[in-house]
């Protein structure tokens, strides 16, 4: 399993990773191509805190410095193996400015709808 993105780091975060064999790729480090090419199957959750509140205001906890889209895509289009499922987690309509968390929402899950569709296991 691996996170990626994370910018809030404390010693009870990094001891949890280590006890569940969590890999994290912390945003101070953070680019597209150290995220692996993983063998699937894969399931993908996507949590929309961990992008930017300038992409993704509607969020419960918005911390600045989070991944951009463009980041999120590339991890996306990176993977080539079967992707079974995927979830897109924590959009909070309330402080959703403008639906423009809810649109990325959208966006994302299109994107993945066509990666299951690519990678897919009924692929033939």
């Amino acid at each position: 399993m691996e996170q990626d993105g994370i910018r809030t780091l404390n010693q009870h975060c990094r001891e949890q990773a280590a006890r569940f064999g969590v890999e994290i790729i912390p945003m101070a480090d953070f680019t597209p191509d150290k995220v692996p090419v993983l063998d699937g199957p894969l399931y993908i959750s996507i949590d929309l805190d961990g992008i930017d509140p300038s992409a993704a205001p509607g969020v419960a906890h918005p911390e600045p410095g989070g991944l951009t889209v463009r980041e999120v895509l590339a991890v996306l289009h990176r993977q080539t193996a079967p992707i079974v499922g995927a979830d897109i987690v924590e959009h909070h309509p309330g402080r959703d400015l403008g639906d423009v968390t809810a649109i990325l929402g959208a966006k994302l899950v299109r994107e993945l709808a066509a990666l299951i569709d690519r990678n897919g296991p009924y692929r033939t």
